[in-house]
């Protein structure tokens, strides 16, 4: 198996935005369709400018591919995105990013939560990673990372 890419991080900032809305259409609109949830480009738009101030940009070689948004409170951290490019999804992109986060949460003692839309196949990640669900709504899955359940090497 070949080695994930090792990315850099950076804040997001105002000039991101056209970026990160591209983003979302991308890899959010299609989940939302197959759930039968119809997403305006402005709602998503709006969802790409809530809470820029938490949002880091994923980049390869400088060009940025994907975006990760935490939002941290004392003991409670939640993901509330987590968007690859999809020519970079599949690749361990997604995994070496949620590994470096799961790290930081542990140094910090903080509880990670985040919720999945239940179509999205990065559920399967998120379980693989050590998140176990312990609520859902009628579209998506509250997940929380278990500390004794996380495989080794997380």
């Amino acid at each position: 198996m070949t080695r994930a890419p090792t990315p850099s991080l950076r804040p997001a900032v105002e000039a991101d935005l056209p970026f990160l809305v591209e983003l979302r259409l991308a890899t959010m609109a299609p989940h939302f369709a197959r759930q039968g949830l119809v997403v305006s480009v402005g709602e998503h738009c709006e969802r790409a400018k809530h809470r820029l101030d938490a949002a880091t940009i994923i980049e390869l070689d400088g060009h940025p591919v994907g975006v990760v948004k935490l939002i941290q409170d004392t003991r409670t951290w939640t993901i509330e995105q987590f968007q690859i490019v999809p020519a970079h999804q599949g690749r361990g992109l997604g995994g070496t990013v949620l590994r470096a986060l799961i790290a930081e949460a542990r140094r910090a003692g903080a509880l990670l939560h985040l919720s999945v839309l239940k179509q999205n196949p990065a559920a399967r990640l998120y379980a693989r990673m050590g998140f176990r669900t312990l609520g859902e709504s009628d579209h998506s899955y509250k997940m929380t990372f278990i500390e004794t359940e996380a495989p080794d090497g997380v």
